[in-house]
């Protein structure tokens, strides 16, 4: 499919933009913005109603990253990525080869709501009565119950109710699982939000001693003693294994969310800005100075032509392999970012590319005289159909075991008339994950699972260590230092993968956003997936059919194993946009899933 084709308008206007995986998420960052609420005040409301509405991707018990810029500062990157427990250590999982991928042993500090809480303090406007009124109402009223929400619980059923009575009681209405396109209520939920307002606004009526007195409420109230309370005693795994979790109260009480620079790198006239390497977002850096050593952008405005998607497949192979080999949380190992990004090392990695022939090898590199991390590889016995998308979907072993199912990611991006412009992707928590808190109507995470359990490994379990995660959002600056562009998207492995085909034809040219989300999508599966059984796919190279019957065939003569996917199956991007010297606003959201909009004027 050729560049210029669109599903929707670009949306184009001066006054503020808000572009979700949702459209209630959306409607809720514009209204706040309506009633005189900035970018952060905005991006806080949305991120609070997707815990609501999209329940099978993120939840108040999983976390969020967020990259910003204030009108005026510099781009600033907030962790919202809780930690392990401090009994997380890689003893407590002896006699195991991997942190379980579902129930309470793989949960972290949830991180989302002091991420939420912090930037509503220093950057908002807003109450937090005002950021959390629509998601209270929500959640009590009860919101539409997608298609992929009416499967996950269909999967979910048996587990539900034989072992998880509290998800049975807020997913299972009268018994069973809900119908797409009814409304399902979650009072527990919406009465623990009550509570926390309430003992916000009893602080008194300044409003940052009740964001104060909020935080209180979640890492050192009743929050926390409601988790605490639930967890002292054994809990069931998803096949009804009582497991003794390794969180606490204290682990809440001791974790808050914290500012701390981005990860940056150059390309052309733009800076683009990314979480450190706790997170996956470098992969992209690497991804960009490769793109610049290979001359990549000139293929950019061909579409999706087998020399592009070839180009961009080999040098993310690179890139992901010093991904397992390098990154891990920075506050534990010594992750050569410096090195990774640097112009001598970027040529040796892109002399690596043969334009004509797929690599089918894990290539990570060495950096000084620093070997790397090599895990060992996972590679099915099947067709490279294991890693379709970062949806979630059912995995082929999940029908033997629903608690399998496997959880995905939601994304907000805002900008306002000021130039305040905020991206971030919450995920965690989800439904799938463990067991429904019945006090207060959410599930904890299961983030640990991101660890290895071999001390060797950059990203190997340690106490109060931050998991590498793949959640990713973006933040690109101008030549003059002001926000022009965030974008995100979820899914997992393939969010910098699709992120970056997006970005690398905007920072080349394509003006209009809708047009470069609508392009057909492309990924690689061809090194080990973060999620367990971490199954790598050499030469694994996953399509949409609009990119052609002549492409495909091309990089199959290439040697590419290329698996042809369902139409509009890959990604489901947001952006927004600012134009510093007019002040034009634009935003997009992917047609892809049938739920993502933007919204603006």
């Amino acid at each position: 499919m050729p560049l210029g084709f669109t599903t929707r308008p670009q949306l184009r206007g001066d006054f503020g933009m808000v572009a979700s995986t949702h459209w209630l998420a959306s409607a809720t960052g514009m209204s706040l913005l309506e009633r005189g609420g900035n970018a952060f005040d905005a991006a806080v409301g949305a991120g609070f109603t997707l815990q609501v509405v999209e329940p099978h991707l993120n939840g108040p018990g999983g976390e969020v990253p967020v990259i910003f810029q204030a009108a005026g500062g510099s781009p600033r990157v907030l962790c919202g990525q809780g930690v392990s427990p401090a009994a997380a250590t890689v003893g407590a999982f002896a006699g195991m080869d991997r942190v379980p991928g579902s129930g309470v042993l793989a949960a972290t500090v949830p991180g989302s709501f002091d991420a939420w809480m912090l930037l509503l303090r220093d950057h908002g406007t807003m109450t937090v009565r005002d950021v959390l009124d629509h998601a209270i109402g929500l959640a009590e009223r009860g919101y539409p119950v997608l298609d992929r929400i009416a499967a996950a619980v269909e999967a979910l059923t048996p587990v539900f109710s034989r072992h998880w009575a509290g998800s049975a009681a807020v997913y299972l209405p009268h018994g069973a699982a809900p119908r797409p396109g009814s409304r399902l209520r979650n009072p527990a939920l919406a009465a623990a939000y009550r509570r926390i307002v309430a003992e916000a606004e009893a602080s008194g009526g300044d409003r940052e001693a009740q964001i104060e007195a909020a935080r209180r409420s979640w890492s050192q109230g009743f929050v926390a003693e409601a988790v605490g309370d639930f967890l002292s005693s054994p809990v069931p795994s998803g096949t009804g294994e009582p497991q003794r979790a390794l969180l606490t109260a204290q682990d809440m009480a001791d974790w808050s969310a914290s500012y701390e620079e981005p990860a940056s790198t150059v390309y052309g006239a733009h800076t683009v800005h990314k979480t450190g390497p706790w997170g996956q977002g470098p992969v992209m850096l690497q991804q960009l100075r490769l793109a610049e050593a290979l001359g990549t952008g000139r293929d950019v405005l061909d579409g999706v032509s087998a020399d592009f998607v070839h180009g961009v497949t080999e040098a993310a192979k690179l890139a992901f392999a010093d991904r397992e080999a390098w990154y891990g949380d920075p506050d534990f190992t010594d992750v050569p970012l410096e090195e990774l990004l640097g112009a001598d090392y970027t040529a040796r990695r892109a002399a690596l590319v043969d334009g004509a022939r797929a690599s089918m090898e894990q290539r990570p590199g060495s950096v000084g005289d620093r070997a790397p991390f090599e895990p060992p590889l996972y590679v099915p016995g099947r067709t490279p159909g294991d890693r379709t998308t970062g949806e979630p979907t059912v995995r082929q072993d999940a029908v033997a075991n629903p608690a399998d199912l496997r959880g995905d990611t939601c994304h907000v991006d805002v900008v306002d008339a000021w130039g305040n412009m905020v991206s971030a992707t919450p995920s965690g928590g989800w439904l799938s994950s463990s067991p429904v808190i019945p006090a207060l109507g959410f599930p904890l995470g299961t983030r640990a699972q991101m660890f290895w359990l071999d001390p060797a490994s950059p990203n190997a379990l340690a106490p109060r260590k931050r998991p590498r995660t793949t959640l990713s959002p973006t933040l690109v600056t101008g030549e003059d230092g002001r926000a022009v562009l965030a974008i995100g998207t979820p899914g997992g492995d393939q969010q910098d993968q699709w992120t970056f085909t997006a970005l690398l034809r905007i920072l080349n040219g394509v003006e209009n956003l809708q047009e470069v989300l609508d392009t057909p999508m492309f990924h690689t599966t061809a090194f080990p997936s973060s999620f367990h059984p971490r199954e790598t796919v050499p030469g694994g190279l996953v399509v949409e059919p609009g990119v052609g019957a002549r492409t495909v065939e091309e990089l199959r003569r290439r040697g590419h194993r290329v698996q042809v996917a369902q139409e509009w199956a890959l990604g489901r991007l947001a952006a927004v946009a600012r134009d510093p010297e007019t002040g034009e606003l634009r935003a997009a959201a992917d047609a892809r899933a049938s739920q993502g909009y933007a919204v603006g004027r």
